[in-house]
């Protein structure tokens, strides 16, 4: 039955008798009362729901960092939740995905996130290729996204918009905590990867020395591909590079996933003077610098620097739990699940526009202790830690000698972006 013509019978109907309506009308009416009622039911069952994504690159060579995340972001709930797992009354709902660290999967997986899932909030992503796929996908579905563990600069910076939050350490930051531990002069190479990350961690590190006031000359970049095995060549052009330069003289290793530290000390750059300078990595990797005692680096996060309740529980807990301590990117998940809940919870709302009110300015406890959203571009300002490898290792997680924790004050990140 076509709608006009149910609609002119019923018309019909109840002119007649507008008291008395015909038993069809009324089985139809109850079966339409019945059905606005379960709509409801199905409605209010989904209002006690917080739903948020959890984007990260599972599959690939940040396959260790992604899982991190997922594991830091999941605990970090649980811990503030006291174990129920909710937020203003409301059930949490993760829906997690993996994107693989290819940008037009990351874009289309934050699209059915806010299209099809209607999550609340989205976090993510790994690679910061994907994750600058994904900003204008949050700025078009007017939704939040909070960033983690991507770095690149941009996200923060010329690509950013207003729906975007980051609560891992940007590029920047990393690079003036690395100028801050150098004194002075000699002359620095770089090895990076070539992609978003590498070379915005090297751009940031020249920008950095230059902000630090360091004396120190950079005398080459060299960028090679995410899958390199065979470092000879590149290492070859750094050495020629460094090796009559001004002493101290610095290979700077830029690199997520494996790192190529152990190749590179097995060229012997000592024979030129040339000291390798790792940057912080997660800790199966860290673990093979055990012959580089002395070797000093920054990091943002090694388990047994930061003192408070938070990272107490999430130490002991995660030991527990897996046998060895958190890493890097787990206490990075366990930020962004602060930074979820802590919004959430002042906002009382899952709107948009009060969650933004509430997230500028906002502070929020994390393992490594306060962080807090720059309101002009929502990046998370946090202190960085300068670090020496341990020459004595009681175990096998015992890696790193805490040389000076370096507060955000000592961080000065430039706003780069347009707002």
């Amino acid at each position: 039955m076509s709608t006009e013509h149910f609609t002119t019978n019923f018309t019909k109907n109840f002119t007649k008798n507008p008291t008395k309506p015909s038993r069809a009308l009324s089985k139809i009416a109850l079966g339409l009362s019945l059905s606005l009622g379960m709509t409801l039911s199905v409605a209010n069952v989904y209002a006690q729901e917080i739903k948020i994504a959890l984007i990260t690159g599972k599959t690939g060579v940040l396959e260790s960092y992604a899982k991190e995340t997922e594991t830091g972001f999941m605990m970090g709930l649980e811990y503030l939740s006291n174990g129920k797992m909710e937020i203003n009354g409301k059930k949490i709902k993760v829906i997690i995905k993996d994107d693989q660290s290819k940008p037009d999967m990351g874009r289309t997986l934050l699209a059915e996130a806010y299209g099809d899932d209607k999550v609340d909030i989205a976090v993510g992503t790994t690679s910061s290729g994907s994750a600058l796929a994904m900003l204008p996908v949050a700025e078009e579905y007017k939704k939040i996204l909070i960033v983690e563990p991507a770095v690149a600069d941009a996200i923060t910076g010329d690509k950013w918009n207003r729906y975007i939050f980051r609560t891992s350490r940007n590029s920047m930051q990393d690079a003036l905590a690395a100028a801050s531990t150098i004194k002075d002069g000699g002359s620095i190479a770089f090895l990076a990867q070539d992609y978003a990350f590498g070379r915005d961690a090297v751009k940031a590190a020249k920008e950095a020395l230059a902000t630090a006031g360091a004396k120190a000359k950079v005398v080459h970049e060299e960028y090679a591909a995410q899958n390199t095995t065979d470092f000879t060549a590149a290492a070859q052009r750094i050495f020629d590079a460094l090796k009559n330069k001004p002493e101290p003289r610095i290979l700077q290793i830029v690199w997520a996933g494996p790192n190529p530290m152990n190749k590179l000390a097995d060229l012997k750059p000592e024979r030129f003077g040339i000291n390798l300078a790792p940057g912080g990595n997660i800790l199966p990797v860290m673990k093979l610098w055990k012959s580089y005692a002395g070797t000093q680096g920054t990091i943002y996060y090694y388990y047994d620097f930061p003192k408070n309740k938070m990272n107490d529980w999430l130490v002991a807990e995660h030991t527990k739990r897996f046998k060895a301590p958190p890493d890097f990117f787990t206490a990075g998940g366990f930020a962004a699940a602060s930074a979820v809940y802590t919004a959430l919870s002042k906002a009382q709302s899952n709107n948009t526009e009060k969650l933004i009110s509430a997230m500028e300015g906002m502070e929020f406890d994390t393992p490594k202790g306060k962080m807090q959203f720059r309101k002009e571009d929502h990046q998370a300002l946090q202190s960085m830690y300068h670090f020496k490898i341990k020459k004595d290792q009681k175990n096998e997680w015992d890696l790193l000698e805490l040389v000076r924790e370096i507060p955000a004050s000592d961080i000065p990140v430039p706003v780069k972006n347009k707002r």
